[in-house]
């Protein structure tokens, strides 16, 4: 019989962080998210140790664990993997029961997950590999303009006149944002344009999957208001963001851990 002192683990390595959840029977205990700077197995296990220690659990302790992720490969222990696909599935369903589409905007592309009334993954569908169907294009824009991408959001929601740009090339879109500013457009006009370009490509991936309520925004994306609003209005929806945006994966892969060990009992 299980009990609160029965732990599982879900580690989600990224391309550009690494995510980990400790959760018992009835609750997340801890979390930690670090980036990777290119050092899978190293960070990995430095994020799983230091969830552990947080949660006073040792590794021999864990009855499961769980790792996903475009690194799940690397990982410097032993685990079951499981798709990041499932695994977001998993979380954003434990978080909003009502969850039938998922939008991960993450570092290397945006995907759509639909899901079933029952919360398994319907299909999905991802964008293409170019920085303006990711957050990539973001982290160009916000070099370009020397800020910090944690500001990107709040400045955006400033702006009354978003620009519109003319490509979906990242190399062509950098271009075309010097000029801009050469023009004099104003700072958050090319974020707020930027968040519609980027919501634009997220709306027509849910709508050739089918839109449907509820929809959840995870991955980097979430943390970033101005993305979360443009969404919003492409969709026509209030779209749902978790607390923790990042983490959804790697609670979706701690939830599955247990899963699995529920099914040999």
């Amino acid at each position: 019989m299980s009990d609160d002192r029965e732990y599982y683990a879900g580690v989600d390595i990224g391309s550009a962080f690494i995510k980990a959840v400790l959760i018992n029977q009835k609750q997340i205990v801890s979390y930690e998210i670090l980036s990777s700077r290119g050092h899978y197995k190293e960070t990995a296990r430095k994020v799983l140790d230091q969830v552990l220690n947080k949660g006073r659990v040792r590794f021999d302790m864990l009855s499961g664990i769980v790792v996903t992720g475009i690194g799940a490969e690397s990982a410097p222990f032993q685990a079951r993997q499981f798709s990041d696909i499932s695994c977001q599935a998993a979380g954003c369903r434990s978080l909003f029961s009502s969850a039938r589409i998922v939008i991960d905007i993450g570092g290397q592309f945006t995907r759509a997950v639909k899901l079933t009334p029952q919360g398994r993954v319907a299909n999905f569908l991802m964008s293409e590999k170019c920085a303006t169907g990711s957050g990539r294009f973001l982290q160009v824009i916000a070099r370009i303009l020397r800020i910090n991408v944690e500001d990107i959001g709040p400045l955006s929601l400033k702006s009354q006149s978003p620009v519109e740009f003319s490509t979906n090339c990242a190399v062509f879109a950098e271009s075309e944002t010097i000029s801009r500013i050469a023009e004099g457009a104003r700072m958050e006009d090319l974020l707020a344009g930027v968040h519609r370009a980027l919501a634009a490509k997220a709306s027509v991936l849910v709508k050739r999957l089918g839109m449907e309520q509820d929809v959840v925004l995870t991955g980097g994306g979430g943390e970033d208001s101005g993305l979360v609003l443009a969404v919003s209005e492409a969709l026509e929806v209030d779209v749902l963001v978790p607390e923790q945006p990042r983490l959804t994966a790697a609670l979706g892969a701690a939830i599955l851990a247990k899963g699995e060990k529920e099914k040999t009992h």
